[in-house]
């Protein structure tokens, strides 16, 4: 795989003021891409340099991480992030995007208003079309906002329903106690990626974005940008259930399904990721006249 080092930060200012850095290497039409939940730039260097040959490649932080911190407003909703994102997008000029997971949905929410791309990626938007528990939700909030990261770190994978089915059996207090072995230790590692301790509680950010378009998946009957519709074969069925569903709805779009992948295949190999696979896709439906 080729090999490329990223340029310093650049920034761009958003409607409320918010700061949001960005960095940005290769060459040809631009395409950005909008990070999901637990995860920061650094996590999509390798998807990155996979399209950085025919591509300029702008991977921005989203608001509450990495370079574009921010402390959490309750006010928060998804149109703070589709600004940040026409922001970027004006900015650099470009014409392409690609999103993961609750990245996803803001890109498909930003469709809806009108931002202006030739086309669209997402890779698993996580639609619960069973609903989400707000009470659990509410219960995450305030265990940040109270530092229990090991607590908020167990309710936060039960929402997301993303841990292995035998977490469902294993009592809550075990699960702490486990939660918090894994944070002491990746408090110690080396490691070019965040913290969990900084990307916990920027998952509140995650959270409002995936509840508020839990309501509003039938408003995306609108959307004429032709999209591209992304998972893995190993994924959850709610998320395979959710690409489905989109499937049905969106007017423009294309399907596939990565073959011995799941919802991490954007992110790097060294985090169980496929990135060549994914960069593939992405060059394929992407490319003029495609």
């Amino acid at each position: 795989m080729k090999r490329e080092t990223l340029q310093s930060a650049k920034h761009v200012t958003s409607l409320d003021g918010t700061s949001i850095g960005y960095q940005s290497f290769g060459s040809g039409s631009g395409v950005v891409l909008v990070e999901g939940a637990m995860g920061t730039a650094e996590n999509y260097r390798q998807l990155a340099f996979a399209l950085a040959d025919q591509f300029t490649v702008h991977v921005p932080d989203r608001r509450g991480r990495g370079m574009s911190p921010r402390p959490y407003d309750a006010k928060h909703s998804i149109d703070d992030d589709v600004e940040d994102l026409r922001c970027v997008l004006e900015h650099t000029q470009s014409r392409y995007l690609f999103g993961l997971s609750s990245g996803a949905m803001i890109v498909l929410e930003g469709l809806r208003q009108g931002l202006r791309v030739e086309r669209a990626a997402v890779y698993e938007p996580p639609f619960y079309l069973d609903g989400m528990s707000h009470d659990d939700i509410q219960r995450f909030n305030a265990q940040v906002e109270r530092k229990q990261l090991a607590a908020a770190l167990v309710t936060v994978m039960g929402i997301v329903r993303l841990g292995p089915p035998l977490v469902r059996f294993v009592p809550q207090w075990l699960l702490r106690v486990g939660a918090g072995l894994a944070l002491r230790a990746d408090s110690r590692r080396s490691t070019p990626y965040a913290r969990l301790s900084e990307l916990i509680p920027a998952m509140r950010y995650d959270l409002n974005v995936v509840a508020s378009m839990n309501h509003h998946l039938n408003d995306l009957r609108v959307v004429n940008t032709p999209v591209l519709l992304m998972g893995g074969d190993r994924s959850p069925d709610y998320l395979k259930t959710s690409i489905l569903t989109l499937k049905k709805l969106l007017p423009v779009v294309e399907l596939v399904e990565l073959v011995d992948a799941d919802y991490s295949a954007p992110w790097n190999d060294d985090l169980n990721g496929r990135p060549v696979q994914v960069g593939r896709a992405l060059q394929d439906f992407f490319a003029p006249g495609h």
